[in-house]
């Protein structure tokens, strides 16, 4: 690699780079050179100099963050990106749940958007393996909450790991409620596998489960399937969820809600029978 200091231009390229990486997790290499709007080799060159400085890593036409690049701030910095699509879906996500039950939130930052809101449903018990989530919610009046500890993810914010596992297999809860990286073809994706775990043992927790995801997941791809979107009760997109995308969904048999619609506050009852 040259020694020469990048000029201006470039330093504003990689960082747009950088959060874009960020943000997604793992990202197609030709979708960033889209949404960047440079040259494919522009963009290489780039990612060759991030990935020397142990910022990102490549494979197959794939680039993903570093755990050096995500620590701590990607956490915080997910919060703030989309925050109306993630207000109107966890307004939606709280009409399906009833005082007095239990539900399980996973790592994704929409749920510090519904844990806002989730006093006005109390008495609860919310079970979380996000310290975003723990920290809105500790200390509520009529909120009973558990913590599912283990090895800490500064990344994430959020706790993975074999304690945690042990501690969820150990539940059972109403509802699950969760997000995900991606959408494709019907199949709900994630970057990491050692979350990928958790957010199947919360499923296998619950009775009932809520995915939400705003349009811009089925723009997405990611390496690892969590579940197919018809082994969700209810399936909660955004307002500016196209026609096409909530269709892929209902053919495969997804019941979907879109937030802005009237929601029923009752949940289907395709999973009544779930243990």
């Amino acid at each position: 690699m040259s020694g020469r200091r990048p000029s201006g231009k470039q330093q504003d390229r990689r960082c747009k780079i950088t959060e874009l990486v960020m943000a997604e997790g793992n990202m197609r290499i030709d979708d960033l050179v889209e949404t960047v709007g440079a040259s494919a080799m522009t963009v290489y060159r780039d990612l060759a100099d991030l990935e020397s400085q142990g910022l990102v890593h490549r494979n197959r036409g794939f680039v993903s963050a570093a755990s050096s690049l995500l620590y701590e701030a990607a956490s915080e910095y997910r919060l703030q990106r989309n925050t109306g699509e993630k207000e109107e879906i966890a307004r939606a996500a709280a009409e399906l749940i009833e005082p007095g039950q239990a539900l399980v939130l996973d790592d994704s930052t929409t749920g510090v958007y519904l844990a806002r809101l989730l006093p006005e449903r109390a008495p609860l018990t919310v079970v979380t393996n996000h310290r975003g989530v723990f920290g809105e919610l500790a200390g509520v009046a009529g909120i009973s909450l558990i913590c599912v500890g283990g090895d800490y993810l500064p990344w994430a914010d959020a706790f993975v790991g074999g304690m945690a596992l042990d501690a969820l297999r150990n539940l059972r809860v109403d509802l699950a409620i969760m997000s995900v990286s991606a959408v494709t073809d019907g199949i709900c994706c994630y970057p990491q596998q050692e979350m990928v775990q958790i957010k199947k043992a919360m499923l296998a927790s619950a009775r009932r489960r809520v995915l939400y995801v705003d349009h811009t997941k089925f723009r997405r791809r990611a390496l690892h399937a969590v579940a197919p979107v018809e082994e969700f009760d209810v399936v909660i997109v955004d307002s500016q969820t196209t026609r096409a995308d909530i269709e892929v969904l209902r053919d495969r048999g997804a019941q979907v809600e879109q937030a802005g619609n009237a929601l029923s506050a009752e949940l289907s009852t395709k999973g009544a029978g779930r243990a």
